[in-house]
């Protein structure tokens, strides 16, 4: 199936390939400068740290609606055991079993492909069944701090949650930066707050996933013309689910990650932010994510912190 014109259209507005040499596999990462972080570091004045990570335990966010994609099944391997004999210091150790995006992550930039390519122009045949991402896994993603900024489109529009079925636009984007008097910046890592993560943390994972507000596809040229360098968001599928083009699905996901070669994640936890931000008037902030480096994986859990 040939994917439709608007789509390519803007795919041809963002397109980074090559952007920063033919060898590149951290895309707009590269954006996030020595000089970006320093700045990053001046917007921290209370040093008060707000964590954005959902807790990973087997009743996680998902349904079986992805096939693989497990919520963490952590047993312990030892109890108390005595390593180096009877009266010796004893041991306690665990193991997990999961999906690497089942809870709060980073899709690296080999999630997703499309028309047989990754970022770059790289086949999608780089991404192998015993080796796993060969090329642009999240592994090269070795750090991952810089300035954040919320964007509350939920509290932009007056709502403690957008409903189902919102696709959230430019517009909105750019409401929410009025909102919160911040303007994106590039090199920023901007986090959208749909308020959707809170249908989960009430106990509904069907009602999570479906139906979601999401990014709109047009959303990926408003991120492209500020050079944000990576995107999250409260929403399992990331994109407004069911898709907000029939038939077209993870429209954003492949204009992000493949044509763009800029991260995405899901399931962050946004709501504490969201109360911090509103407290202080302040929605920048230091963010710290840093990616699990699995080699070779195409996306990671992650256990990110903002620093107001």
């Amino acid at each position: 199936m040939t994917l439709p014109k608007e789509f390519q259209e803007i795919a041809g507005r963002v397109n980074n390939w090559g952007r920063w040499g033919a060898d590149d596999e951290t895309g707009t990462l590269n954006l996030v400068t020595d000089e970006v972080v320093r700045a990053a570091a001046a917007e921290v004045r209370t040093g008060h740290r707000v964590p954005l990570a959902l807790p990973l335990h087997q009743d996680g966010v998902q349904t079986g609606m992805i096939p693989g994609r497990v919520n963490p099944l952590h047993v312990m391997v030892q109890l108390n055991q005595e390593l180096f004999g009877p009266g010796t210091v004893a041991c306690s150790d665990d193991a997990v079993t999961m999906g690497l995006q089942a809870g709060t992550h980073w899709d690296a930039l080999t999630h997703v492909s499309h028309s047989g390519r990754v970022y770059n122009g790289r086949p999608a045949q780089t991404v192998t069944a015993h080796g796993g991402a060969a090329f642009g896994g999240i592994d090269k993603v070795r750090h991952l701090v810089s300035r954040g900024v919320l964007l509350d489109v939920a509290r932009a529009r007056g709502v403690d949650r957008l409903a189902g079925g919102h696709a959230v636009t430019p517009e909105d984007l750019a409401a929410a930066e009025e909102f919160g008097r911040v303007r994106v910046r590039a090199g920023d890592v901007v986090l959208v707050r749909t308020g959707q993560v809170q249908v989960y943390l009430a106990g509904d994972k069907h009602g999570y996933g479906y139906p979601s507000p999401g990014l709109s596809v047009r959303c990926p040229e408003w991120f492209h013309a500020r050079d944000v360098a990576a995107v999250a968001n409260d929403t399992l599928t990331f994109e407004m689910f069911p898709p907000e083009i029939e038939n077209l699905w993870l429209p954003v996901h492949a204009l992000h990650l493949v044509e763009m070669g800029m991260l995405q994640g899901q399931n962050w936890n946004l709501e504490e932010l969201s109360t911090a931000c509103g407290e202080t008037g302040r929605y920048a902030f230091l963010l710290s994510a840093m990616p699990e480096p699995f080699v070779g994986a195409t996306g990671t859990p992650v256990a990110p912190v903002a620093v107001l």
